[in-house]
């Protein structure tokens, strides 16, 4: 008779955690597949080695297992940095240090929602004169690497110089503006490019950068429809298209959190 106690339901909880976090990573990644071949691979050796005891079929399923782990390592370094990141830096450790400075937290809101506020009113303006846009909001994974690709210039969000640097003529509006820290960071910057082949075919180059770049990092990333003037935002490898002032202002109320 099996014995089952408290240590094997803590066991399986772990387990189903780990899976769950790696499904929410390969989904946002749009490596679904991947993750479905892996499970089944995995699966298959449990039972081969460990409840079968085939030790010829265990034995070569175990060499497959640890190169394989090697190989997704290489190839979902990215993914993997993102998911420790999103594991160490939960929203209760920020809500937690929020206790300790009651004042300067108002003080930060304030700042927040005029900064909030300014980026929705260029956007709104953007979409109405079918101004191209990509801005890029950092979240808790930080996003040094693309800000350097681009041109530093770390000033005061604002919705006039948001407007003159996506400005069709302007030197600096091709690329994306990435915002963190309550700054503007870096204009002009490349964002790695998703190969979706789910993204609809009227969504063009600004669109799949966007995608990208929610794929690989936790960042929020906001485009104006040079095309249609219309606001979409990218979030957790996922689209939200023609999106309004109201709904951008709430979205981007919610990366306080």
């Amino acid at each position: 008779m099996l014995n089952f106690g408290i240590k094997d339901i803590i066991d399986i909880l772990l387990v189903a955690t780990l899976l769950y976090y790696v499904y929410r990573l390969m989904r946002r990644s749009g490596s679904l597949s991947l993750f479905y071949g892996v499970l089944f691979f995995t699966i298959v050796w449990v039972i081969a080695s460990e409840i079968l005891g085939m030790r010829l079929t265990g034995t070569i399923l175990d060499k497959f297992m640890s190169i394989g782990l090697i190989i997704l390592v290489i190839l979902f370094q990215d993914q993997i940095k993102r998911f420790l990141i999103d594991l160490g830096s939960q929203r209760k450790w920020y809500k937690l240090s929020r206790l300790f400075r009651h004042g300067a937290a108002a003080d930060d809101d304030t700042r927040r929602h005029s900064d909030i506020m300014s980026v929705v009113y260029a956007c709104m303006s953007m979409s109405k004169s079918k101004t191209g846009a990509l801005i890029v909001f950092q979240r808790k994974m930080p996003l040094s690497d693309y800000e350097k690709t681009g041109d530093v210039i770390d000033a005061d969000i604002n919705t006039r110089l948001i407007e003159n640097i996506f400005f069709k003529n302007s030197p600096l509006h091709d690329g994306a503006m990435i915002v963190a820290d309550g700054r503007i960071k870096s204009v002009g910057c490349i964002l790695p490019v998703s190969h979706d082949m789910n993204i609809p075919k009227n969504l063009g180059l600004r669109h799949r950068a966007a995608l990208g770049m929610s794929q690989v990092t936790d960042a929020v990333c906001v485009i104006v429809s040079e095309e249609t003037g219309n606001i979409s935002v990218a979030k957790d490898g996922e689209f939200s298209i023609k999106v309004s002032g109201l709904d951008l202002e709430h979205m981007l109320s919610e990366l306080k959190d």
